[in-house]
């Protein structure tokens, strides 16, 4: 019977409603299958040998994840990955025809050099990692010829088996170097596979091969394959210098995935990758990083495994990588690096590109961009002229612009509050709920909680001004009800040319999403009007008329902005633990705004007409009640699970004096989400029972951890999103049993003294009976002026904590030879040099204790040995 009290105009508006959820539906579903690669059929291994064979790439991917394991630095398995991709490239290297040159080398390189990582400057000094090449070429090339690099990495960080990272970038360039060889195909120019080593330790094996390998100055072009997930999406996160390498993926990709507005975003996530070697520290290269960005989830725990590559990306990655390859090495334009330096391909600016559902790609340099991209801008400014100066003269053309201006006010209104009201309703709820994430495990909660309230505060204008102040003299021109949706939307289309502007003139390259907006308004504003005149405005045909000519302009929409979606929840899991009493709402906080942002911009072209509809006192109260109702049901949901694991950090670390006596003992423990570790232990009893007996367990009765705990992990920037860690004293006798000899820092000759006063200390560093040392970490403090680390310069100082300023380096490398280095102070002041070693090797107490976290905790373990020393 409420049905009934409805008026004509609320029953349409429900009809709209309706209409706009089934072809939103349908967008998103064929978003889904793309971003996933449903529409990529992968190839078994019995596929011919001159086609990519995901299945065969997968053999390999399962021998380095599952029967090789985890291949960290200092680990056995990292040897037998090495030992195993060379033994792979012997047997393609028996297979080759006369025409074809196959070299293959197995390299040991050393450096030492400093680096920005994330705005922190640190020094990196490392020796004996291992890189594996395959150089192909025909047999009449000559050694100079320039040449095609692809580059991946088959290390992976602590805990993890590395399926995705890097696993499947290794099994693809395996089975692509197979591939050029059975394929029958010569190559015109040189290509070489580079096997890197030590990608997880800041990029150290290309860095190596960048600095001391004859063939670095052969390469004029390079791919780098990456993982930041299992699969998906394959996207080029990073194109230059120049457009050419671009425009060469636009044209030979099969399923192009790409968009320049990754590049405006990629230094803001915390990460980085072996392009900056090529591409911009130490080489001037153009290239291509291409990365899997899905399966987030996964990424860097033990969880990514070969059961969660997501069918159909290898197969998608190996067809688009061997038509790049050999587009690259047919291209006129390669170079070597020694010709590029004063190539201009090499100096242009960033082109903007991007992909449509992966079937086609749109590249179009900046210079093009400065016209196109400015072009709805002059439209918008002509406008108020062209519609009124005919007949009303220029003050009834300037009173237009006003109502235009007024128009891109209310709208720009609209998208801040559809991006403030799922915030405000994310705030909300976790004042009321036990934990925050609910939608960690279950994206689509995220979607259910956000989007309906996203859709009352773009429609909030139309209800707090329900009467649009005109400026205009009706008896000039059209009815008010047209004046004012006249107004309303070009307001709208002066929006997204505002903006569109806006990323020209800062020179990011992202947006075409705009541009694409406003360049689909004008034909569906001419649609409208015209269905107007035969139709009338409250016809909901006319509305169909708008909605239908946007329909390309909102897939696309949808499909990008369904994709950073999904990609920023996967992410949320490794954003941070944030320091009370604000870090709490943090990650909901973001993912709120990014799905009230992708609400905006996906339903906001639509408002101008289907606004009207949607502003009925009934829709908004359904949208409104279907936000309560999904943010109380979403509070039923666990955070959590085996699919989607709550990430923790746990150290035992061991205070040592010397080489043969500790200190103190204790595990440490950290996580890098919302949810604290009160949440942790109270859904893992027995690990709290095992730490703290039956005594109540609370950050004021817990040891917290300090920030130089984690030193050995890097101490700035990524040990400070570890908030309130705790610390949990344990006893030493179980280090003694498995440790001899601890690591150990000595002066080995007598401090020499410098006419200009300053002293030069002599030092060696001994690892002790350590048994797999990942990385050993100095923060020295003090008057430093030099050292001998990174020809003999020191990096910018840094602040550990609320400590002095500081100089870091971290040591990496197997070999029984102590570290021999020099540090130079400027005064007699002493220096301090606090020293941190990451061990893999875990005791059986650290062990037992690992083993009682629930198997939807993802426990990444090691030992870590910290010590001090003063000069």
């Amino acid at each position: 019977m409420a049905f009934m009290r409805f008026s004509s105009g609320d029953v349409a508006g429900f009809k709209v409603l309706f209409a706009l959820l089934i072809l939103y539906g349908l967008i998103s579903y064929l978003a889904y299958s793309a971003i996933h690669m449903k529409f990529v059929a992968p190839l078994g291994t019995d596929a011919p040998l001159d086609r990519f064979s995901e299945a065969r790439a997968i053999e390999h991917v399962r021998v380095l994840a599952e029967e090789i394991g985890g291949r960290q630095e200092g680990s056995p398995g990292l040897r037998q990955a090495a030992a195993y991709i060379k033994q792979q490239l012997e047997l393609i290297k028996e297979r080759a025809g006369s025409n074809i040159r196959i070299e293959i080398e197995e390299t040991v390189v050393s450096g030492s050099f400093n680096m920005i990582f994330l705005g922190t400057s640190i020094s990196l000094t490392y020796r004996n990692h291992t890189n594996i090449l395959m150089r192909i070429s025909s047999v009449n090339s000559e050694e100079s010829d320039p040449s095609v690099l692809l580059n991946g990495h088959f290390d992976t960080p602590p805990g993890s088996p590395g399926a995705g990272d890097c696993g499947s970038c290794v099994a693809s360039l395996l089975e692509l170097a197979r591939l050029s060889v059975d394929s029958g195909w010569t190559p015109p120019r040189p290509i070489i596979f580079l096997f890197n080593g030590a990608e997880e330790l800041f990029m150290l094996g290309s860095h190596g091969f960048m600095t001391t390998h004859r063939w670095r100055d052969t390469i004029g072009a390079f791919i780098d394959v990456e993982a930041s997930g299992t699969g998906g999406f394959d996207l080029v996160c990073q194109s230059g210098p120049g457009s050419w390498p671009s425009h060469v993926y636009a044209q030979s990709a099969v399923y192009p995935m790409a968009n320049s507005a990754a590049q405006d975003v990629f230094g803001a996530f915390p990460g980085d990758t072996d392009y900056r070697m090529f591409a911009n520290d130490y080489g001037d290269i153009p290239g291509l990083d291409i990365i899997f960005l899905l399966g987030g989830y996964y990424y860097h725990t033990s969880s990514d495994t070969v059961d969660r590559l997501l069918p159909g990306s290898m197969q998608a990655r190996g067809d688009n990588l061997f038509n790049l390859m050999k587009a690259f090495a047919n291209s006129s334009k390669l170079s070597t690096s020694h010709e590029l330096e004063s190539a201009s391909q090499s100096k242009g600016e960033r082109p903007i590109f991007f992909d449509y559902f992966a079937q086609f790609m749109v590249v179009y340099s900046r210079r093009q961009a400065l016209v196109y991209h400015t072009i709805p801008f002059a439209i918008f400014l002509l406008m108020p002229l062209l519609l009124r100066l005919p007949t009303g003269g220029l003050y009834a053309a300037f009173n237009s612009y006003c109502d235009f201006m007024k128009g891109l006010w209310y709208h720009a209104c609209g998208i801040i509050f559809a991006i403030l009201f799922p915030i405000t309703f994310s705030i909300l709820r976790l004042l009321f709920s036990g934990h925050s994430m609910n939608w960690f495990a279950n994206p689509y909660l995220a979607f259910l909680m956000f989007v309906p309230c996203s859709m009352v505060g773009l429609v909030v204008p139309r209800i707090l001004w329900m009467q649009f102040p005109l400026s205009q003299d009706v008896a000039l021109a059209l009815s008010r009800e047209e004046l004012v949706q006249e107004a309303r939307f070009w307001g709208a289309f002066g929006f997204y040319t505002l903006l569109t502007l806006a990323y020209l003139i800062s020179g990011l390259t992202g947006g075409f999403v705009t541009f694409l907006i406003s360049a689909f308004m004008l034909p569906a504003w001419i649609s409208y009007r015209l269905s107007v005149k035969t139709f009338g405005h409250q016809s909901l045909r006319s509305t169909v008329s708008y909605v239908v000519p946007l329909v390309p302009c909102l897939m696309y929409s949808i499909y990008f902005g369904g994709f950073l979606a999904v990609f920023v929840i996967e992410k949320m899991g490794m954003a941070g633990s944030h320091p009370p009493p604000y870090g709490y709402f943090v990650h909901d906080a973001i993912v709120a705004a990014i799905i009230g942002l992708v609400t905006g911009w996906s339903l906001g072209p639509l408002l101008p007409v289907v606004g009207k509809w949607l502003a009925k006192p009934p829709i908004v109260r359904v949208l409104f009640h279907g936000s309560v109702l999904a943010l109380a049901l979403s509070s039923q949901f666990f955070p959590y699970s085996k699919d989607a694991p709550k990430r923790i950090v746990f150290q035992h670390t061991i205070q040592t004096i010397d080489a043969d006596q500790v200190s103190g003992a204790s595990f440490d423990f950290a996580v890098v989400d919302s949810n604290s570790l009160m949440f942790v232990f109270n859904h893992a009893p027995e690990v709290a029972k095992e730490l703290h007996g039956d005594k109540e367990l609370s950050f004021d009765t817990v040891l917290q951890s300090d920030i130089q705990t984690w030193m050995g992990i890097f101490p700035i920037p990524i040990s400070a999103v570890f908030s309130r860690s705790l610390k949990f004293p344990t006893t030493i006798g179980d280090v003694l049993k498995d440790y001899s000899k601890f690591p150990l820092l000595t002066s080995h000759r007598s401090p020499s003294m410098s006419i200009e006063g300053s002293r030069r200390v002599n030092v060696e560093f001994s690892l002790g009976s350590l048994k797999e040392v990942w990385v050993a970490v100095l923060n020295i403090t003090g008057p430093l002026s030099n050292w001998s680390f990174a020809n003999n310069t020191i990096p910018a100082p840094v602040r550990v904590g609320n400590g002095p300023p500081s100089y870091i380096c971290r040591l990496s490398g197997a070999s029984h030879e102590k570290w021999k280095f020099w540090l130079e102070a400027s005064s007699s002041e002493p220096l301090r040099v606090d020293i941190a070693v990451v061990d893999l090797h875990l005791t059986e107490p650290t062990k037992k204790l690992k083993d009682l976290f629930p198997s939807w905790m993802d426990v990444t373990t090691f030992t870590s040995f910290l010590s001090s020393y003063v000069f």
